[in-house]
């Protein structure tokens, strides 16, 4: 079987690294090429032995917008073209879109009969945009794949006659292996680089691209309080605010000055931990005490399920794909976003307790084996390509 898959953006966050653990545990017998801008994550998916085809990009937001509307369906009516060509060219049996933006293009790129998969990784904001950006997916589409149940409703009340199906990512437990990396030796690291007092403080962290829904700001607070009440505690930022595009939904890069004047104002300056974008990122999440995903909605929450692997308790938002992920007091902690009161005593109630600590690692490593696997994933996927090259048999 000869896939195409296509990417809408260069940059490399949570969606296309399930792309890529996808692609690199692909059997033989499937022929992989990935349509995407040149950038980063092309050069990541040449780094694993496969070819790219570079495509027009685009950062439009779903917002309708007077002059970035228009910009945007212009770039990606270039980008549907490019693919048509490139699918034909390779005679792709099934094109799978890693995202909205890229399901647009397939939808706009008119492929049929070839079967095409659109996935769709995040919860749209209400309005006429997102409903007709839905509609015409679920229209176009041999089959949608959402990442949680969640996110499936959330496709489900704009378009109900979407072909849905639910695939859960997946985590690389080799890579996020507690037995690889020995924790007393990630805090002395960690120690190395940010200063000793970090060492036996309650470290606390959260992984993620920094912006508004990502709720940075509640993690702050929640240390904020936890100092407050004598809780030795620090807070690492992993993450930088990767999309800042006047077109984007969201003002990132206002936020990112937002939290530094928040952090400045309550002195909590040598608490907090800018760490931006690594490549040790595993490292860096074995050494906390509890990840924090403190989030206002999250479609699923990669981040939980990493941590999850390397036996580190999780806070999570009760909002949106976690409840799929960890079941409350048993891997964890669900959350209502928002309430940083309810973060710091969760936080302080397992930095409190090392039996209880170890006990939501153990059960997190557990879950993350049963369900979270690379090779499930990977044969979900097969099997979705499968039953999409059958109804489109069927409708031919």
């Amino acid at each position: 079987m000869d896939v195409l898959y296509v990417n809408h953006t260069a940059t490399i966050s949570g969606g296309e690294r399930s792309l890529l653990i996808l692609l690199g545990g692909l059997p033989a017998s499937v022929g992989a090429l990935v349509a995407t801008p040149d950038g980063a994550l092309a050069e990541a998916v040449r780094g694993l032995g496969l070819h790219t085809s570079p495509i027009t990009g685009t950062a439009g937001s779903l917002r309708l917008h007077p002059l970035h509307t228009p910009i945007a369906l212009a770039q990606l009516m270039i980008a549907a073209a490019q693919v048509r060509r490139t699918a034909r060219r390779m005679g792709a049996d099934v094109v799978h879109a890693n995202s909205i933006r890229a399901g647009i293009a397939l939808g706009l790129g008119r492929l049929a009969p070839t079967p095409t998969v659109v996935h769709v990784r995040d919860c749209l904001p209400a309005g006429a945009a997102s409903t007709a950006t839905l509609r015409l997916i679920a229209a176009t589409a041999t089959t949608v794949v959402a990442n949680s149940a969640y996110t499936a409703r959330s496709v489900r009340s704009a378009a109900p006659r979407a072909r849905l199906e639910v695939v859960h990512n997946p985590v690389d437990l080799t890579r996020f292996d507690p037995g690889r990396i020995d924790r007393l030796t990630a805090r002395a690291r960690l120690a190395g680089e940010l200063g000793e007092a970090v060492r036996g403080r309650l470290l606390l962290g959260v992984v993620a691209q920094i912006s508004p829904w990502k709720g940075q700001d509640t993690a702050v607070e929640a240390l904020r309080l936890l100092v407050r009440e004598g809780v030795d505690a620090h807070l690492l930022l992993i993450g930088s605010a990767k999309f800042v595009a006047s077109s984007t939904r969201f003002d990132n890069e206002g936020f990112v000055e937002r939290l530094r004047q928040r952090i400045a104002s309550s002195g909590l300056q040598e608490r907090v931990s800018w760490l931006g974008e690594r490549e040790d990122v595993p490292e860096l999440v074995r050494a906390l005490d509890v990840l924090m995903l403190p989030s206002h909605e999250e479609p699923f929450g990669r981040a939980l399920i990493e941590a999850m692997a390397l036996e580190v308790p999780v806070l999570a938002t009760d909002v949106g794909g976690p409840s799929e992920i960890i079941v409350d007091g048993r891997e964890g902690y669900l959350l209502p976003p928002r309430q940083p009161e309810a973060w710091a005593r969760a936080a302080a109630a397992i930095g409190a307790d090392a039996e209880l600590a170890a006990a939501l690692g153990a059960a997190g490593r557990r879950r993350v084996e049963e369900a979270f696997t690379v090779s499930r994933h990977v044969r979900s996927m097969l099997d979705v390509y499968e039953r999409a090259r059958a109804a489109s048999a069927e409708r031919a």
